[in-house]
């Protein structure tokens, strides 16, 4: 059985340059949690990850087993905003929103989503496995950037990022065009200045 990495087939959405962009990204399906506050110290936050990360997981083995497709499981993407976006402050996250994701293929659909909540909640229950929602989510055109180093950090590229975007006379409202960063390093195992982030900004 072949397995599918969705990382190389949309490689210009989950890969980078140190040089900002512009992507158009189609509409794509994701495991999705909402919260909010810094997630360096928010158990909400913990307890996303470690509900994503169980259902995705549920999701490939249903896929692999009842439809004969094998993917790997994609990294974990974050969208950040605050209701003030004055208060959006890469120093002071305490009022941040988010909504932390999972990217999903387009052979999964609710069926196979139900399968895998409903097995995940009879092995494991975790904390957040009421708050998960299966949806689609259309971003459209966006510029992106690639940053390495600590997630404490980014504020540079982040404002490198948007200077592309109104050099470009682009503008955007991030509460309702929402900052974007998928993770491409583990923090649990990686050196914190080695760690790959891409940056993204709908515009």
């Amino acid at each position: 059985m072949e397995k599918v990495d969705y990382k190389k087939l949309y490689k210009n959405l989950y890969s980078a340059k140190a040089t900002p962009y512009i992507v158009d990204v189609p509409a794509m399906k994701f495991l999705m949690i909402n919260g909010k506050g810094d997630p360096n110290n928010s158990q909400e936050y913990i307890d996303a990850i470690q509900t994503l990360y169980p259902v995705a997981y549920a999701i490939k083995f249903i896929c692999k087993k009842e439809l004969g497709k094998d993917f790997g499981v994609m990294p974990l993407e974050g969208l950040w905003w605050t209701e003030d976006m004055a208060d959006f402050n890469p120093n002071d996250k305490s009022n941040w929103q988010w909504t932390a994701m999972i990217m999903q293929p387009d052979i999964v659909d609710k069926d196979v989503y139900d399968k895998a909540i409903k097995q995940v909640k009879e092995k494991k229950s975790p904390a957040s496995i009421d708050k998960i929602r299966f949806e689609t989510y259309d971003e459209g055109r966006a510029a992106q950037v690639l940053y390495v180093g600590p997630y404490s950090e980014e504020g540079p590229t982040i404002q490198k990022l948007h200077k592309f975007i109104k050099d470009l006379g682009g503008t955007f409202d991030d509460k309702n065009k929402h900052h974007h960063e998928i993770y491409l390093g583990d923090p649990r195992r990686a050196d914190p200045t080695k760690l790959k982030t891409i940056i993204r900004q709908p515009f």
